[in-house]
């Protein structure tokens, strides 16, 4: 996997210049990018020029680094944070809980749930508790996390027919968010779950008849079912707080009639 910017590093010149190397941007076009020039680039890689509070969010900004890596590039150049880190059950964040909640709810039957960067489940609607209805207890105990109750061999992992597919994409996405976070613990969790035991190819992986998906489905069965979905997954668009900033929803999309149809039967 990438190597990533070291929290060990001293100084925010260290720190910008890992951003810059892992975004493989050269110093010019960085220096292009936030209106400033290659020398004065490399001044403060080096340490020999002090960046300003404002420089500091600029080549941020254009080296995309996540909200809670720019509060850490701040306290590395002397400055303080500048994005707030709010609890989610803050009072603060009433009206943006309201509204996953309303969300969620309106997409019912179809399944769609709320993680934060650790994958731990913050809301979740009926559908997704229609899915891991039977799971182990121990998985279902807080913090649920969403990676663990997929690939663990006591969660839905046994139920998942294309399970080696869908692994391999559940994998791929959490490599692709430890390349853009600086996060041990997320590392730390890709190991366990990447560390989980997989089963032998079954030929029930494989449908009886070809259906023509337009991306790679979660084919999981359900009491004697097998549902078909899609991912898509959503965030929020430039936010100003570290816990908004970390949360993604993801929404289950049925792939075939079949499964419309089911999940349209257990509407009261």
């Amino acid at each position: 996997m990438t190597t990533h910017p070291s929290t060990t590093d001293q100084g925010v010149g260290p720190l910008l210049r890992a951003w810059r190397e892992q975004r493989r941007v050269s110093q010019l076009e960085l220096a292009l990018r936030a209106d400033s020039s290659a020398r004065h680039i490399s001044f403060i890689e080096t340490g020999r020029s002090r960046p300003s509070e404002e420089m500091v969010l600029r080549l941020a900004e254009h080296l995309d680094v996540p909200v809670r890596e720019r509060n850490a590039l701040l306290l590395a150049a002397g400055y303080a944070p500048r994005y707030p880190e709010t609890p989610l059950d803050d009072p603060a964040l009433g009206a943006l809980r309201e509204g996953i909640e309303r969300l969620i709810g309106g997409y019912e039957p179809y399944p769609a749930l709320v993680v934060d960067a650790l994958y731990n489940v913050v809301a979740a609607n009926r559908g997704i508790m229609t899915l891991i209805d039977g799971v182990c207890e121990t998985l279902l105990e807080p913090p649920l996390n969403a990676m663990r109750l997929a690939l663990h061999p006591q969660g839905l992992a046994p139920r998942i027919r294309n399970l080696r597919a869908w692994r391999g994409h559940l994998l791929e996405q959490m490599e692709r968010q430890i390349a853009l976070h600086r996060s041990e613990p997320l590392r730390a969790l890709y190991e366990e779950v990447a560390a989980y035991p997989v089963p032998d190819a079954d030929p029930a992986e494989e449908p009886s008849e070809p259906v023509p998906y337009f991306a790679l489905p979660l084919r999981i069965e359900h009491e004697g079912r097998t549902l078909s979905f899609i991912s898509s997954i959503s965030t929020f668009n430039t936010p100003m707080d570290v816990t908004v900033a970390e949360l993604a929803i993801e929404t289950l999309l049925p792939a075939d009639p079949a499964t419309v149809k089911y999940l349209q039967s257990l509407l009261p």
